[in-house]
């Protein structure tokens, strides 16, 4: 019986030839292809050729901060994250950049983090602790951190994460390397990745949108979200704007802002921090629910105006938000209407269809996997995921997309993260009175 269906297979995939094909899958071939591979390669090799004039500018970039050693303001704000307090401060005493100032924010916890992180004060292994008796959600905490920060650049940290020796160094290069940069972007990685297939998938997709995706769009300078996890920011720039504005998205939303400005946003991918992913499936629904609803509120919404000219009208910045509403919004859109055109017009192809589907996809998720090792700090680690590559079709190209279809229909229809319980009700409330 096996033998009849690659019988057939093969029969198919000859009849049928090659321009038919493509045309069956004209959604990868024509929409998704040229985007998320041939184009991520060209950039890539471009990026990465070898320049002896871009070493010198980043060594020259690398001196200057060594030479003016400014003060670094690193912020933590977090809600009952004690287990992971010690250490990410004991992490942070080992980095190969050590003039840090370091201001650990309390929203409300009922854990022991305010035990923990006295004993951390009175020890001298932190700077500052601060609390909210009443939790206000994560920007009310930052903000509250951005407030008594003395530091020349900021950076703010997620308290489960852990970091590279050099990951603070890393981060701050870019503000030497180019003038009017805002902010940089650390190169988010898995942690958890060996926990099970749920993580697994998520360290193979962290790697390809994060890791690969945000060089590529970093060099287009169309770069949009520095990552909450990891991220450095010039202090004065957080005070002009307000610091962060409440909601959902709202690592998104402080970077479309510095970019209103007329700031770059860069991304360090030599900056290594690492992230613990959600385990099981349904806190990492809950997770990309509220991540991609942000889109709408924050895209369609309150950075509508990036998409009109105007006078302080920008291409970079167009384009910028024009990428990230097509290839998500418009194309999972457009995905409804591809699969089902696919199933009536071609149902008794079906059978043929589904596995070699899953051959295209799974030959591109090995490419850009290779590109991926090739260029990973962690590549001899990172390698055994390689076994879970056929599973990104379903992962990406069926349940991602379905949570983030979900997520904006829910937005656009009923602003439902205004009741995300991630941020406290009250917060939320005054926000969707601001249009926030």
């Amino acid at each position: 019986m096996l033998y009849d269906f690659w019988d057939n297979f093969f029969y198919n995939l000859q009849h049928e030839g090659l321009i038919r094909i493509i045309n069956l899958f004209w959604y990868y071939f024509y929409l998704e292809a040229p985007r998320f591979i041939l184009l991520d390669l060209v950039i890539l090799a471009i990026a990465l050729w070898p320049n002896e004039k871009k070493k010198l500018r980043l060594d020259a970039a690398k001196n200057a901060l060594w030479a003016e050693k400014p003060l670094v303001t690193v912020i933590v704000p977090g809600k009952n994250e004690g287990e992971h307090i010690y250490k990410l401060v004991h992490g942070m005493r080992e980095q190969t950049y050590q003039n840090l100032e370091f201001i650990i924010i309390d929203d409300g916890s009922t854990d022991d983090t305010y035990m923990i992180c006295r004993n951390l004060k009175q020890r001298g292994l932190i700077d500052m602790y601060l609390r909210n008796e009443e939790r206000g959600g994560k920007a009310s905490a930052a903000n509250l951190g951005l407030r008594y920060a003395r530091g020349k650049y900021v950076v703010h940290l997620d308290a489960d994460s852990s970091f590279d020796r050099d990951a603070i160094e890393q981060i701050l290069i870019p503000f030497y390397y180019e003038p009017d940069i805002g902010g940089v972007g650390g190169n988010v990685k898995v942690r958890n990745a060996n926990t099970n297939i749920v993580t697994s998938l998520q360290a193979i997709e962290y790697l390809q949108t994060i890791s690969v995706g945000r060089m590529v769009t970093s060099w287009l300078g169309i770069y949009k979200i520095i990552s909450g996890a990891f991220g450095a920011f010039r202090r004065d720039l957080l005070v002009r704007i307000g610091g962060w504005d409440v909601g959902p998205g709202l690592d998104g939303d402080i970077t479309v802002k510095l970019r209103k400005m007329g700031y770059q946003i860069r991304f360090a991918e030599n900056a290594v921090g690492m992230t613990q992913a959600p385990a099981k499936l349904r806190s990492l629904s809950n997770q990309r629910l509220r991540w991609s609803k942000s889109l709408i509120r924050f895209r369609f919404r309150k950075h509508s105006d990036l998409m009109v000219p105007y006078e302080s009208f920008s291409f970079s910045n167009f384009f910028s938000i024009f990428d990230n509403i097509f290839y998500n919004f418009i194309l999972d859109i457009l995905w409804i209407y591809y699969v089902i055109d696919l199933m009536v017009n071609n149902f008794e192809l079906l059978m043929f269809l589904l596995p070699l589907k899953l051959l295209i996809y799974t030959a591109a998720s090995f490419i850009q996997f290779l590109v991926i090792i090739a260029l990973s700090e962690r590549g001899r680690s990172e390698w055994k995921l390689v076994i879970y590559l056929p599973l990104m079709m379903i992962y990406t190209g069926y349940y991602m997309r379905t949570i983030r279809t979900i997520a904006y229909f829910k937005e656009l229809l009923f602003y439902s993260s205004y009741d995300d319980p991630w941020n406290p009700q009250k917060s939320s409330k005054k926000a969707k009175e601001f249009g926030l």
